[in-house]
């Protein structure tokens, strides 16, 4: 559900803009000099929105637009190109997303949704409210580029720009361009579609800029951060199964799941995940060190099966199961409860007693945690600490850690650097990547609609030559176009917000 704090913070400011609008405009002292201020800044006031509109950047769209003709005709020209594919790309994703979000709500599963290439965002719901000035300030980038595009293509067809603005809905940031629509009706069509499809254009662009950043970024900071030496400890959060004296502290690094190694944060989800798939792993313990009085606890039956034999449910102890030594049968299994710490520290990992004979010189026995069925017993090496034990559901320690891939060289350099980057690179090429396909689809309203438009009359032309028989084609296009949408941001907003 929407937070209830942020909605009414968000209701609150609009109603109070809206009041103070309200009551300037209708005082007749203040009304003249209030709307006066307002133009000469180019400012606009509705109800949940606020616009912005300046002529200072048309200078600099041309100069863009005369840097190199010819490489420019090329540009656009390609951007024409990738218009049209992704005008049909983007049907067709939509579609696919409509099937997989009525199967999601059919089947109740929520692993359909994380696959789905396109989602409904909304702030503070699934986007952390810790996160949301990387939203809207990747939105408000990938926006102000998309215009640009559109900006600098017109100027080079001979089309005036009247101005550049920028915009608030409700809480979402936006940029637009305003065009000399006398110019832009005497153009060909197929310079209409340049000017139409260059801010898709540009914003696939900037999705690949930002993904080539990010994929490139270890190089970038390799100067003054290490990365492949483990996971680097960002956050951990308080009171989770890694906080804690003797848990995971910022600035730790983690090398070792057990026996699985940990180079970055990608090695540390693939081991979690092997270690909740697995067996639990056994450890390799000197049979002198077996107590008798521990050997001889009185084991029982948990509700799913599994036996216990700490009856006091100690912090410090731990069941173990191992197979009695010199015993014929391997089934025979034994039961002890041990102080954990001291038993498992410095010891090697095994899975059956061979493995301890291999490894150690000395007659040793392979002991196994004696947990529930999903339940992991784990040991997370982050030298120079003595190991964090952790005893719970692997995912749990995974939604416990935040970790990086980056490890500052130097002390005095900031852990939130890279992470800051690798998040507002992520942001960028979903954001931007987004407004690419959805500005695609042949909708009332969006890009896709002039798209549509002039692709129309550059093609049909010949074949359906009553222009309104064309434009009644188009609309119709664009009405199921537009219910296709509609029908994904209906159904994505209420996955998102009612369950």
């Amino acid at each position: 559900m929407i937070p209830v704090p942020l909605l009414v913070c968000v209701m609150a400011a609009w109603c109070a803009v809206y009041l103070a609008d309200t009551l300037l405009r209708s005082s007749l002292t203040h009304r003249f000099s209030y709307e006066s201020w307002l133009s000469s800044r180019g400012l606009m006031l509705s109800p949940f929105h606020v616009r912005w509109q300046t002529t200072m950047f048309n200078r600099l769209f041309a100069y863009c637009a005369r840097i190199n003709p010819r490489a420019l005709y090329l540009w656009f020209s390609g951007g024409l190109v990738f218009g049209i594919v992704a005008m049909l790309g983007s049907v067709v994703l939509l579609i696919q997303t409509l099937q997989q979000t009525l199967a999601q709500m059919t089947t109740n599963n929520p692993r359909m949704g994380a696959q789905q290439a396109l989602q409904v965002v909304v702030p503070g719901v699934n986007i952390p409210t810790s996160q949301l000035a990387y939203f809207f300030i990747a939105l408000l980038l990938s926006g102000v580029i998309h215009e640009l595009g559109h900006a600098v293509a017109a100027l080079r067809e001979q089309v005036r720009v009247n101005g550049f603005g920028m915009f608030v809905f409700v809480v979402y940031p936006g940029a637009f361009v305003d065009l000399f629509t006398t110019h832009l009706n005497l153009i060909s069509p197929t310079q209409q579609l340049r000017i139409f499809c260059a801010g898709v254009w540009h914003n696939f662009v900037l999705c690949v800029a930002a993904l080539a950043v990010l994929f490139l970024l270890p190089v970038f900071l390799f100067p003054v951060y290490a990365t492949g030496s483990g996971a680097l400890v960002s956050e951990v959060v308080q009171g989770s199964p890694a906080d804690g004296p003797r848990g995971l502290s910022v600035g730790d690094i983690v090398t070792r799941l057990e026996d699985c190694p940990v180079r970055g944060v990608e090695d540390w989800s693939s081991c979690l995940f092997h270690l909740s798939h697995t067996p639990q792993t056994g450890y390799c313990i000197p049979v002198a060190s077996l107590q008798p009085s521990w050997a001889h606890g009185r084991a029982f039956k948990r509700l799913d099966g599994t036996m216990d034999c700490c009856s006091n449910n100690s912090l410090t102890d731990l069941c173990f199961s191992y197979i009695k030594p010199q015993s014929r049968n391997d089934r025979e299994r034994e039961y002890a409860c041990m102080p954990v710490r001291k038993m498992v520290t410095g010891t090697r990992a095994c899975r059956t007693d061979s493995d301890c004979a291999v490894l150690s010189s000395a007659a040793s026995v392979c002991v196994t945690p004696s947990l529930e069925n999903q339940t992991r017993f784990i040991r997370v090496t982050h030298p120079p600490n003595t190991h964090m034990l952790f005893v719970g559901y692997p995912p749990h320690l995974q939604y416990a850690v935040s970790l990086t891939n980056f490890v500052p060289r130097f002390g005095f350099l900031n852990l939130d650097l890279p992470i800051f980057l690798e998040t507002f690179c992520k942001y960028v090429v979903s954001l931007s990547g987004a407004l690419a396909v959805v500005n695609s689809v042949p909708c009332f309203a969006l890009d896709g609609q002039w798209m549509l438009n002039a692709l129309l009359e550059a093609t049909l032309v010949h074949v359906v030559t009553d222009r309104q028989k064309r434009e009644l084609i188009g609309f119709f296009l664009l009405l199921a176009g537009s219910a296709l949408l509609a029908a994904n941001v209906a159904l994505g907003l209420w996955m998102v917000t009612a369950r």
